[in-house]
């Protein structure tokens, strides 16, 4: 791990960084000490460092004193454009515009993309877990529509994981609903009641798959990218009940 930049304010540390190819952020409280990590996953077109990671990552700094890693998808961000992974949206959304369901489509690539993602995210957090900021404690993950896409198949795959949020995703394909299955941390599921993405079913279903004993629904109104603003107060809440 190599880190780029770093800068600190308002009890907040950023620091910039590449792990091989893979370029990431990690944000700390400014003190030094082992602290519950949260994994974050950005939605598609998106990147490490959009707008609402940021914004919910600095809350987890200055409210619980967590601290928090997000990377660059391939395809995103700082990454390099991946040729096979454009072929495929363009032939995703070809398909789309001759009358396909549009939901399979997303699930299938996601999960093509998670094969890559899953032990990248794994090599991430080996690496950040062995920093003296941050240590080996409780590990959570968050991520909603491309974020809940991958980290379906990261949080079963993933041992150190103790408790996810997830959201914005169904289960419209074999391979999340499989993994869905592997998954038994608590788990706060997030779906929008008019979501003109990710059919209702198709999340109910994800949700159902779950094998977690304690999990929880979070149904609201609204399209996709409409989550209400109090989710992130819940969001806190669940983290600092289950890691902290």
């Amino acid at each position: 791990m190599r880190f780029t930049s770093k800068t600190c304010s308002n009890g907040i540390c950023e620091q910039l960084f590449l792990l091989g190819e893979i370029p990431g952020v990690l944000w700390t409280p400014e003190d030094a000490g082992t602290r519950p990590l949260i994994v974050m996953g950005h939605g598609g077109g998106q990147h490490k460092k959009a707008p609402d990671i940021m914004g919910l990552a600095h809350r987890f700094v200055t409210e619980c004193g967590f601290a928090v890693v997000a990377v660059d998808v391939p395809g995103h961000g700082d990454r390099p454009t991946h040729e096979e992974y454009n072929r495929i949206a363009s032939e995703n959304q070809s398909r789309v515009e001759a009358g396909e369901e549009l939901a399979p489509l997303i699930a299938g690539f996601q999960a093509l993309v998670a094969r890559q993602t899953v032990p990248e995210w794994q090599a991430v957090l080996d690496a950040v877990q062995q920093l003296d900021h941050v240590g080996a404690g409780p590990v959570g993950y968050w991520g909603v529509s491309l974020g809940c896409g991958l980290g379906v198949p990261f949080v079963a795959a993933e041992p150190r994981v103790r408790a996810a949020v997830l959201g914005l995703g169904g289960a419209s394909a074999s391979a999340p609903a499989g993994d869905a299955a592997r998954i038994t941390v608590p788990v706060e599921f997030l779906v929008q009641w008019d979501d003109e993405r990710v059919p209702r079913d198709q999340s109910l279903a994800l949700f159902d798959a779950l094998a977690s004993a304690e999990k929880t629904l979070h149904a609201n109104p609204g399209k996709h990218g409409d989550i209400p603003a109090f989710e992130l107060d819940s969001t806190l809440k669940f983290f600092s009940r289950n890691l902290a």
